[in-house]
C-alpha cells in the first residue's frame, strides 16, 4: 500500500480515539453534574432504575421541567402568614396528631403552588423539588406516605411525629430559598 493510504487510516484512527474520548469525558461530566445536582437523590434514582442511562435521562428531564417553572420567592407576608401556620399545626399536634399530619401535607402543598411548583400530583411535585432540594426530597416523600397510610388508619403517634419532623425539613428550606432568576 502507498503511504499516503497508511497516513488516511492513521489520521481516521486517530480521529475516532479522539471521538470516542471526548464523548466518555463528556458523559463523565454529565454525570458527574448530576451527582453534585441530587446528591443522594441521584443514588436512590439509579437503584430504582433498570439501567443507569434510564437514570440519568430522567434526572435531566427533571431539570428540564423544573427549568421551565416559573419559581417565586415569598414576600414577606406569606412567609410570615405560613410560619404562623406551621406553628399552629404543631400546637394542634398534641391533641389531634392526625388532623397536624393533613394540615402540614396541605401547608407544603399550598406553599409549592404559591411558589410556582406543579401541584396536581405528588410524583411530579416530589420529582421537581428535587431539584433544588435534593437533600430534604426523600423526607418528603417519607412524610407524604405516612400521610397516606394515616388515612387508613395504619399509623402510630410515632409515625405522625417523624411525618411532621420530616415535613419540616422541606417547610424550612422552601420558606428561605429563594428561586434561581428565570433564563
Amino acid at each position: 500500500m502507498d503511504a499516503w493510504i497508511w497516513i488516511v487510516i492513521a489520521v481516521v484512527v486517530v480521529l475516532v480515539i479522539i471521538a470516542v474520548v471526548a464523548a466518555a469525558m463528556s458523559k463523565s461530566r454529565r454525570r458527574h453534574h448530576l451527582q453534585e445536582r441530587f446528591g443522594s437523590e441521584y443514588d436512590r434514582t439509579v437503584e430504582g432504575a433498570d439501567r443507569r442511562r434510564d437514570a440519568e435521562r430522567d434526572l435531566r428531564d427533571r431539570e428540564q421541567r423544573h427549568d421551565e417553572l416559573e419559581l417565586r420567592p415569598l414576600s414577606d407576608a406569606s412567609r410570615q402568614r405560613y410560619t404562623q401556620q406551621w406553628q399552629d399545626m404543631q400546637t394542634g399536634f398534641v391533641d389531634r396528631p392526625q388532623v397536624a399530619v393533613a394540615d402540614a401535607d396541605r401547608l407544603i402543598t399550598d406553599l409549592m403552588r404559591e411558589r410556582g411548583y406543579p401541584v396536581d400530583d405528588f410524583e411530579t411535585r416530589s420529582d421537581l423539588v428535587s431539584v433544588d432540594h435534593p437533600d430534604v426530597v426523600e423526607n418528603y416523600r417519607t412524610a407524604h406516605g405516612i400521610a397516606t397510610r394515616t388515612v387508613d388508619g395504619r399509623t402510630s403517634t410515632e409515625d405522625l411525629r417523624q411525618a411532621v419532623i420530616s415535613y419540616r425539613a422541606l417547610f424550612e428550606e422552601m420558606l428561605v430559598d429563594e428561586p434561581e432568576p428565570s433564563k
